[in-house]
C-alpha cells in the first residue's frame, strides 16, 4: 500500500499524524531548530534547483512555468526520486515539510503531486 503524503509548514508544530517528516527545501527554514523541526531527513536533493528556486521566486504570476520547470527536473532527478520511493515505499504516512509561506504555490505542493503519482505505479 503507497504511503499517505501530506505536506506542512516547518513553522507548524509537529504532529503524531505527521507520520515521518522530511524537510524538502534546499535551504533550512530560518528560526527553525533541529529539534523543533523534527525531521527524519532533509532531502535538499528533491527540492527545486537553486537556479529554478531564485527564478520563481514564489512570484505565482510564474506558478504555472514554475510546475512545468520543477517537474522536468525531478524527472531528469530519477536516482534521488527512486531511493526516496524506495526506502519509503511502505512508511504508511511521510509529511513534505516546507517552509515557504504561500501554502497553495510552493514547491512541496509539485512534489506531493509528483510522489502520489509514483507511489502508485
Amino acid at each position: 500500500m503507497p504511503p499517505v503524503i501530506q505536506i506542512k509548514r516547518a513553522y507548524d508544530a509537529p504532529a503524531k499524524t505527521d507520520g515521518i517528516r522530511i524537510l524538502v527545501d534546499r535551504l533550512w527554514p530560518r528560526g527553525i531548530t533541529k529539534e523543533k523541526a523534527a525531521v527524519k531527513q532533509w532531502a535538499k536533493d528533491l527540492a527545486p534547483s537553486t537556479e529554478l528556486r531564485q527564478w520563481f521566486h514564489h512570484e505565482t504570476q510564474h506558478w504555472p512555468e514554475f510546475e512545468k520547470r520543477y517537474k522536468a527536473e525531478l524527472k531528469h532527478n530519477h536516482e534521488a526520486i527512486e531511493a526516496f520511493r524506495e526506502e519509503y515505499r511502505e512508511a504508511g504516512h511521510l509529511t513534505l515539510v516546507y517552509g515557504a509561506k504561500d501554502e497553495q504555490h510552493n514547491h512541496a505542493v509539485v512534489l506531493k503531486d509528483y510522489l502520489d503519482h509514483l507511489f502508485k505505479k
